[in-house]
């Protein structure tokens, strides 16, 4: 009854993000996901006859798509997009190669793949809370939080902007306790140093400079720098 009752509710979730145009997959490893991250939608066109698939290696079918169907791209990889559309079965969201799709413009594959590769470099960063030139407000904001300080003003070249973080770092202190027996113990305990400040600043919300303004925040690192925003569409 059990496993019966999981059944049903595995294909009611299935069922319900078809009927509202969802997709049911998570993200997989060396994937983008592109909604929300794109200006508008791309539309694309099944090119022939093609497979779709449940994963980004190809390893699973979710069925077949007709030539002439429309597809939205709503992910992708390094070797294969992730579309919405109809299949001969039923509204799908998987995964197919690019070479069974039509595309709107021609140097659209070479854009996609810049923009996946700035992605993919941005991301480590966000993910060790470092920043780079040529990220963008938003991005930095994602990997170090919020500034500590703001300032901008409006010049005939643009707006410059600069953000100001206090850089903070754990340092291990020793402290004496009384243990449940009245013995003296030690226990090493990580306390919140102030190291220094970094001062970062945007032309036209893109990091154009990044500056030790006290301390050593970078630890002698050097600067990072990834690709100015790709605009695809």
């Amino acid at each position: 009854m059990k496993t019966l009752l999981t059944l049903v509710l595995v294909l009611i979730a299935g069922f319900s993000s078809a009927q509202f145009g969802k997709s049911a997959l998570h993200d997989e490893p060396g994937t983008l996901t592109l909604e929300g991250k794109l200006s508008k939608p791309i539309r694309l066109t099944v090119k022939q006859e093609s497979t779709i698939y449940y994963h980004a290696i190809m390893d699973r079918a979710l069925g077949t798509m007709a030539a002439g169907t429309p597809v939205t791209l709503v992910a992708m990889s390094d070797m294969a997009y992730r579309v919405r559309g109809r299949a001969r079965h039923g509204d799908v969201a998987g995964w197919m190669k690019p070479e069974d799709l039509i595309l709107p413009d021609p140097q659209l594959p070479q854009k996609l793949k810049a923009f996946f590769d700035r992605q993919q470099k941005v991301q480590v960063l966000i993910e060790n809370h470092q920043v780079g030139i040529g990220m963008t407000r938003e991005e930095v904001q994602q990997s170090l939080g919020k500034p500590t300080r703001t300032t901008s003003r409006l010049t005939a070249a643009g707006r410059e902007e600069r953000l100001e973080y206090a850089v903070f770092e754990k340092v291990p202190q020793t402290a004496v306790g009384r243990a449940p027996d009245g013995q003296l113990v030690q226990s090493v305990v990580y306390v919140k140093v102030e190291v220094g400040t970094l001062t970062i600043s945007f032309k036209d919300s893109v990091v154009e400079a990044i500056e030790e303004t006290k301390g050593n925040p970078l630890r002698g690192n050097g600067v990072q720098m990834v690709p100015v925003p790709i605009m695809v569409w």
